[in-house]
């Protein structure tokens, strides 16, 4: 599955926690398609789309989010506190579009400091090159 293709992948470049989530936008809800965790963030889980920053740079504009100290990603994610309790100090979202929206997101978090210029150009190659196969699952899950 591809999920799992890019989840090794992704952890290879030192991705801790891994998560895919699929947007749907008729029940208003992101829902979790994949995960690393699955104790703290189950494939089950859903949240509401919050018109935030979040939703603006990523799900309106079509742009990663890249936040590399725990503040950064706190002021958007209402989990900042698990996200923290695990570790985790660094947080990116990359859209995956097709049709001209964004159908999901991969989400990769890892310690402070880790997504640098070039870590985060490798992970974008990365969902780049999966892209046609993630946004074929995306819109199917």
């Amino acid at each position: 599955m591809i999920y799992d293709d890019l989840h090794r992948e992704a952890a290879a470049l030192g991705t801790i926690l891994f998560t895919i989530t699929t947007n749907d936008f008729a029940a208003d809800l992101a829902r979790r398609a994949y995960t690393s965790h699955p104790v703290e963030y189950p494939v089950s889980g859903t949240k509401p789309m919050e018109r935030n920053a979040w939703y603006d740079h990523v799900i309106r504009d079509h742009r990663t989010f890249v936040a590399n100290t725990a503040p950064e990603f706190a002021v958007v994610f209402f989990d900042h506190a698990l996200i923290t309790s695990l570790g985790l100090g660094s947080a990116v979202n990359i859209p995956v579009i097709a049709g001209g929206e964004v159908v999901g997101t991969v989400n990769l978090l890892a310690e402070t400091g880790h997504f640098t210029p070039e870590k985060l150009a490798a992970y974008e190659a990365l969902v780049a090159r999966h892209h046609d196969a993630l946004a074929a699952e995306m819109a199917g899950g």
